[in-house]
C-alpha cells in the first residue's frame, strides 16, 4: 500500500512540475511538439531512476557513512552529469533523429532541478532504496505526463488564432498555470 500511495502522490498530488516547480526550463522548452515531448519523457525517466540509485547508495554508503553529507549536493550533480553524458551517448547511436530533435535541450536533463531534487527529496524523506526507486520512476512518469499534457495542449494552441499580445510564451505560461490548477484538484487524494 505504501507504494501505491507514493505513485499516486508522486505522479498526480506532488507532480514535479506543476505543484513543486521543479524542471521548468525542459518543461517549457520541449513542450512545443509531443514527439520531443516523449523523448525527453523517456530520458528523464531513465536518468532519474538511475541517478537515484546512484545517489541514494553513495549518500548511505559514502556520504554519511565518513560523515561528509555536507559534499551531498556536488557529489549528486557530478552524477547526475555523468548519467546525462551516458544517455547522451546511447541517444546517440541507438536513435540519431531523437538525438536530433532533442538537440540542446538534452545537455538541460544535466542542470534540470528535478533530477536533483528527486536525489535531495529520497534522502530528505528517510526512504529505503526500493521506496526510493519507486518514488524516481513515479515522480519522472508526473513529469512525463505533465510535459505531455502541456505539449499536446501547445500543438493544438499552435492550429487556432490566439491573440498578438498572448502568442508565445504568455500564452504557454498561462496554460501551464491552468494545467497546474487542473492537477490542484487531485491534493485532497494524498498528503
Amino acid at each position: 500500500m505504501t507504494y501505491i500511495l507514493i505513485f499516486i502522490s508522486a505522479v498526480f498530488v506532488n507532480n514535479i512540475v506543476l505543484s513543486q516547480f521543479l524542471g521548468i526550463c525542459p518543461f517549457l522548452g520541449v513542450s512545443k511538439k509531443i514527439n520531443t515531448a516523449l523523448g525527453m519523457s523517456g530520458a528523464v525517466v531513465f536518468v532519474m531512476t538511475i541517478a537515484t540509485i546512484f545517489t541514494y547508495i553513495i549518500q548511505k554508503s559514502i556520504l554519511e557513512a565518513y560523515n561528509i553529507a555536507f559534499l551531498q549536493t556536488i557529489t549528486f550533480i557530478l552524477v547526475i552529469a555523468a548519467l546525462v553524458q551516458l544517455v547522451e551517448i546511447i541517444l546517440k547511436k541507438i536513435s540519431p533523429a531523437l538525438y536530433q530533435a532533442l538537440g540542446v535541450f538534452l545537455p538541460l536533463i544535466t542542470t534540470n532541478c528535478a533530477i536533483l531534487g528527486v536525489a535531495i527529496l529520497v534522502v530528505q524523506k528517510n526512504f529505503n532504496l526500493l521506496e526510493s526507486v519507486v518514488f524516481a520512476i513515479s515522480t519522472s512518469i508526473g513529469f512525463g505526463l505533465a510535459l505531455i499534457l502541456f505539449s499536446g495542449i501547445r500543438e493544438q494552441l499552435s492550429m487556432i488564432k490566439v491573440p498578438k499580445k498572448m502568442e508565445g510564451a504568455p500564452i504557454a505560461l498561462l496554460t501551464a498555470g491552468l494545467l497546474a490548477l487542473a492537477f490542484m484538484g487531485f491534493s485532497g487524494i494524498v498528503k
